[in-house]
């Protein structure tokens, strides 16, 4: 049995950092001191509210001072978190598949309310969180393949590489509040004394002017949110020279995105991430900003590549899917599914098996497609997929949002000329459609059919 308080390292950091700023919501600074007496504020209120010990609490919001502050206080009384954001959908089926118990909900205005649901007997994943006497952490997949699917963790094995003092940023914290790359980047600025600087309006424009008027020095964000950006042209309208560092991750990024970034942040620093619900977030290391190969792996992680597929074994591995199969071989290691290229320490991720597309035998990666139509003029959205077709098995298909309105026969015309001339003849899309819609959802990641 442990009894150590998961957070005890960060209130001392909270406390050395006192009087420096913490936090910057709404136009407004909290300091590292008013953050260390919140979190003891919410930890009376759990006892107040009768929340025992590995209770499931749902904590519904985003990187505000107070959602920051709950997280803090629940991890400290043990209990086994879910956290969700407003953009959730089918919010009552998940809160039934992890067995909720409490909800604390905390609004744009930084106001919370809290309700209980009633008890559940516990299944064996958080038996095992109780009997380690230890917080847990509950996180649901985006669904965007299929049913969501539900990790439970041992929230202390995720704090522990927050231990380790590193180099403290300005940093936004763009990431969804429910997903763990957006949780890791909270946890790293705090446990180093850096500011999280966070908004719930995450747009190109709002993200510019608070990257001008806080000197934020890393954005982490989405490839999807980074074509928006470069497609807006808004930041020739703000100061942004303040920014050291943009690291991109949760999809696949698009060479010709990855190169139009760097000529136009030519002193910024670009870096691939890669992290995972089941497992946290690898330390990384691209081998060059305008490059996609990637050095992964880092202290708790050991990678091997079985049938050109990733493998990772790690101490930070989730306990096991509330609602799945176990995705673990019999020794350990978690399948990730992501088809992978390795050259010596560094590996180039090429897309996920299940969205490979046959066409007459040839496997075809639709990301392959996608980055060469993002080449083309009047592009502003692309996403490929495979159609059933009778003689081939599936043809490709290329849906693609323009910037500007044009002639439709002619840029499908332009297009597959464009295709011949840099792809093989069976990667050249069959049917091109033309569609307003834009190909993303909520959480600024690419909305794949």
């Amino acid at each position: 049995m442990d009894n150590q308080d998961s957070i005890s390292f960060l209130e001392n950091i909270f406390l050395e950092e006192a009087s420096n700023e913490a936090i910057i919501w709404n136009d407004q600074t909290y300091t590292y001191r008013w953050l260390y007496d919140r979190v003891h504020f919410f930890k009376d209120l759990l006892v107040e509210k009768n929340i025992t010990k590995s209770a499931v609490v749902v904590l519904k919001g985003d990187f505000t001072p107070e959602s920051i502050a709950l997280m803090l206080a629940l991890i400290s009384h043990r209990c086994i978190i879910v956290p969700l954001t407003k953009y959730v959908k089918n919010e009552e089926k998940l809160l039934a598949i992890a067995s909720v118990e409490h909800v604390f909900t905390i609004d744009e205005n930084d106001s919370f309310d809290f309700k209980t649901i009633g008890s559940f007997e516990k299944n064996d994943l958080y038996k095992e969180i109780e009997a380690r006497n230890h917080p847990g952490l509950v996180l649901f997949s985006s669904g965007t393949s299929g049913e969501p699917k539900c990790a439970v963790h041992d929230f202390s094995k995720l704090l522990t590489k927050f231990h380790e003092k590193r180099k403290a940023l300005r940093t936004l914290n763009f990431l969804m509040f429910d997903h763990w790359g957006g949780l890791n980047t909270m946890f790293h600025i705090l446990s180093n004394g850096g500011v999280v600087i966070s908004t719930h309006v995450r747009t190109p424009e709002n993200i510019c002017w608070l990257i001008e008027k806080n000197r934020i020095q890393l954005l982490p964000a989405s490839p999807t949110f980074l074509n928006l950006l470069l497609l807006s042209e808004v930041y020739t309208k703000f100061d942004l020279r303040s920014l050291t560092m943009i690291s991109y991750g949760t999809e696949p990024m698009l060479p010709s995105t990855l190169q139009k970034l760097k000529s136009i942040f030519p002193d910024v620093r670009l870096l691939q991430t890669y992290g995972l619900i089941e497992l946290g977030v690898l330390k990384s290391k691209s081998k060059s900003d305008d490059s996609l190969w990637v050095k992964l792996g880092g202290d708790g992680y050991e990678l091997r590549v079985v049938d050109g597929l990733l493998e990772i074994k790690a101490e930070s591995a989730m306990l096991g899917y509330l609602n799945a199969t176990s995705p673990f071989t019999e020794d350990g290691w978690f399948k990730t599914g992501d088809s992978v290229l390795v050259e010596g320490e560094y590996f180039k991720i090429l897309g996920r098996k299940s969205e490979l597309i046959n066409v007459g035998g040839e496997k075809v990666y639709p990301t392959e497609i996608e980055n060469v139509i993002n080449e083309m003029d009047n592009v502003a959205e692309v996403m490929v997929y495979g159609e059933r077709n009778p003689i081939i098995g599936k043809m490709i298909v290329a849906k693609v949002r323009l910037s500007e309105e044009e002639d439709k026969k002619a840029f499908i015309a332009r297009l597959k000329d464009h295709c011949k001339a840099r792809l093989e003849s069976f990667k050249v899309p069959v049917k091109v459609l033309l569609d307003n819609e834009v190909q993303y959802g909520d959480r600024l990641k690419k909305t794949r059919i």
